[in-house]
């Protein structure tokens, strides 16, 4: 007697493995650096989830990392925060700690 498994297509199978339920975050985190104009520079955040209060994690780094942020509306890439100066290591780290991302969902660019 054999038996025939069936496999559904339509499944992940390791969609349940990488799925938090605590952490509603499903994409991906891109941290970014721009730079201004001389030695000032931009750090952007892409892709949290629209289950979080931009505008309290904001208000949370600022005071963290004494440095301004604002919520700015991107064409592309929606809705991304702003932070003054170089803030790639402190947001990552803050992501961390409070977990509102995964590592492996976490993408650092720049220089």
């Amino acid at each position: 007697m054999t038996s025939r498994v069936v496999f559904d297509k339509n499944i992940d199978a390791f969609d349940e493995a990488q799925h938090d339920d605590k952490c509603p975050q499903k994409e991906m985190v891109h941290i970014r650096i721009q730079q201004r104009n001389g030695r000032k520079t931009l750090t952007t955040v892409q892709g949290l989830s629209d289950e979080y209060d931009l505008k309290k994690i904001i208000k949370v780094c600022k005071r963290h990392f004494a440095c301004n942020g604002t919520v700015v509306d991107h064409a592309e890439w929606g809705e991304v925060i702003q932070f003054q100066g170089d803030q790639r290591a402190n947001i990552q780290r803050f992501l961390l700690g409070v977990k509102l991302a995964r590592a492996e969902q976490i993408k650092v660019h720049g220089f």
